[in-house]
């Protein structure tokens, strides 16, 4: 394991963003470009592609969106200083995370979960909003091979998003790269990890990126 991998994991309960993201590249799962700022200076030396979001980043609040947490859709550095004034003024002990938006894309989630019965477990599934509302996922046991990889995305009853429906592009190896990835990684960390959830992950023709992602880590002894 990995020395800052370790040092992520040291704490249990939730990550913040920034974390999961940081944790994530280092398996080579590539998410937004985002800056941790707590002032309006630290702006100043901001090179993140406009237009950007603004999360409140911290290991208490895992739900950012409900406590209005998050501004989408910054155009420009004066409107995003702005909006970092109203967030200091509502979370004043927080930092928060700027996030480089990125294109509409094919919208998947992919996490990793501990069952009671079998484990640590892999999921993937239609992501975004329509999550909760289609309940559409396929789940294994970690670890998984290749071929478990392609029955999971197989199983999605919207995997024909990722086949070109409508002339939709997706690149669907990568979606199989990815739980690869997930997979490994839930292998290497299983018994430090109660909860991990990508979503959205968006899916491009020639790459993906991770949007927005929530680790929990287990007690010890959990």
């Amino acid at each position: 394991m990995k020395p800052r991998v370790r040092q992520l994991l040291k704490q249990p309960g939730a990550l913040a963003e920034n974390e999961v993201k940081e944790l994530l590249r280092l398996y080579g799962i590539p998410t937004t470009n985002f800056m941790v700022v707590s002032s309006e200076r630290d702006l100043d030396s901001l090179s993140l592609r406009f237009p950007v979001a603004l999360k409140v980043c911290s290991r208490k609040i895992l739900h950012k969106t409900d406590v209005g947490g998050v501004k989408l859709g910054i155009r420009d550095l004066p409107g995003l200083k702005a909006s970092l004034r109203e967030f200091r003024k509502r979370f004043p002990d927080e930092v928060f995370l700027v996030d480089e938006m990125v294109n509409p894309g094919v919208e998947i989630i992919v996490g990793l979960v501990q069952d009671p019965s079998f484990g640590l477990c892999i999921m993937c599934g239609i992501g975004g909003i329509f999550t909760e509302l289609y309940k559409d996922v396929s789940f294994r046991v970690v670890p998984i091979e290749r071929v478990d990889a392609e029955e999971m995305v197989e199983e999605i009853r919207g995997k024909k998003l990722l086949e070109g429906f409508r002339h939709i592009r997706a690149n669907k190896e990568l979606v199989l790269d990815l739980l690869m990835k997930i997979s490994g990684l839930g292998e290497e960390l299983g018994n430090s990890i109660d909860q991990l959830d990508l979503n959205p992950v968006l899916v491009y023709a020639d790459s993906l990126c991770v949007v927005d992602a929530k680790m929990i880590v287990k007690q010890q002894g959990g």
